[in-house]
């Protein structure tokens, strides 16, 4: 999280140039008045051009809050977008029996079967996603729900993190990383057991406390020879994926289609979209659904591939947050305000505290196929907007 203060340093650091005389002399129209450089008004002039220096990457999405940064709702992000997997908004402050019920129906109305979605509707890096496979499950993690909880259609393929950017006022957006995410597994040899497995394999080995953790069997089960125990099913870092440098599979479909999905959210400009398809082929096809859209604190994930060095992953950050920043300049040319240096902080101070939705531009139009549960309408008519509870 440091790496775009750094870079916002040295944004203010121009700033702060400037007001000194640097680069280039004074601003026009002070020639000739001694003491400018030290008046209070310019003192707080650069104070205030330092401090919006610094959080001008808070612009770069402006219909996301703080751009995308931390505490977004990943539902109110996924309602402008298409391409999404069908979901529905769950919110804490129904009654659980309500909660339950709404997700309940939400299945049932959807034709849809288990394994299904659960994750927070506020969250990051995987934390409180589950793929829940029977009713059980289902009742389990909603009882416990710090917060909103998505219930979203499951999606089975190959998962894919394409990084995407695009300068305000340009016709056409960029790919900057795609990274293949795979699940680990090991296969049964008939006689030893997962513990065993693992141990012996010399990359889950290095994760071997968190496979065995999270295996939904016995970890002292024998499987059958040649069969397939998966470690992981979820396309996160923290949950133990294996991310792999993709940019060998950019192709012009793959660009134009999530150049399409993009532009849909028209104040979207810089993130990550993960993504599942049937293929690797079927990807480059342009042929994938969207099971998120991280903002502008997205990484692109392929720094993690192992043989991606240090010195490669810095370069890929640095310009990473450099094009954040400049896209963040653009649109506060165009009108945007950066969130105020005061309210990021205070953003990252209360950061997990309180568990809440907050509203992004486009939420709720009408059309919607993406829902919101109310008191008085457990689940909705696909044609009707979301409520929200205030």
């Amino acid at each position: 999280m440091w790496l775009p203060l750094c870079a916002g340093f040295g944004l203010a650091g121009r700033s702060g140039a400037a007001c000194s005389g640097g680069f280039g002399g004074e601003p026009a129209g002070n020639s000739g008045r001694p003491g400018w450089r030290t008046s209070p008004s310019w003192r707080t002039f650069c104070f205030r051009e330092s401090s919006i220096a610094l959080a001008l990457f808070t612009a770069a999405n402006p219909g996301i809050p703080s751009g995308g940064f931390v505490g977004e709702s990943k539902s109110a992000i996924l309602a402008n977008l298409d391409r999404v997997p069908d979901f529905i908004l769950v919110p804490k402050a129904l009654p659980e029996a309500t909660r339950i019920r709404a997700a309940r129906d939400f299945i049932a109305e959807r034709g849809l079967s288990f394994p299904i979605v659960l994750k927070p509707d506020i969250g990051e890096r995987g934390t409180g996603v589950a793929i829940v496979r029977s009713d059980r499950e289902l009742v389990s993690y909603l009882a416990v729900a710090t917060g909103d909880t998505i219930v979203q259609k499951y999606v089975a393929g190959m998962e894919f993190g394409i990084f995407y950017y695009r300068q305000p006022g340009q016709s056409e957006g960029r790919i900057f990383s795609i990274t293949e995410k795979r699940f680990p597994a090991v296969v049964g040899d008939g006689s030893s057991t997962i513990t065993e497995l693992v141990l012996r394999d010399e990359r889950a080995v290095c994760l071997a406390s968190l496979y065995l953790g999270r295996l939904k069997r016995s970890a002292d089960d024998v499987p059958a020879a040649g069969a397939l125990v998966p470690l992981a099913e979820l396309g996160s870092h923290c949950r133990g994926a294996v991310f792999l440098n993709g940019a060998t599979l950019e192709t012009a479909a793959l660009r134009s289609a999530v150049d399409a999905v993009a532009r849909r959210f028209s104040s979207f400009y810089i993130g990550r979209f993960d993504v599942r398809s049937e293929s690797v082929e079927q990807l480059q096809r342009g042929r994938f659904e969207v099971l998120e859209l991280n903002g502008v604190s997205a990484e692109a994930t392929h720094i993690y591939d192992p043989s991606v060095t240090l010195l490669e992953a810095y370069r890929a950050l640095f310009r990473q947050w450099r094009i954040a920043f400049e896209i963040g300049a653009l649109n506060r040319q165009l009108g945007q305000r950066p969130m105020p240096l005061r309210g990021f902080v205070a953003l990252l101070w209360n950061r997990g505290k309180t568990p809440s939705s907050r509203s992004v531009a486009g939420f709720g139009k009408q059309g919607s196929a993406h829902q919101r549960c109310d008191w008085h309408s457990t689940v909705q008519h696909r044609a009707s907007p979301p409520s929200i509870l205030g």
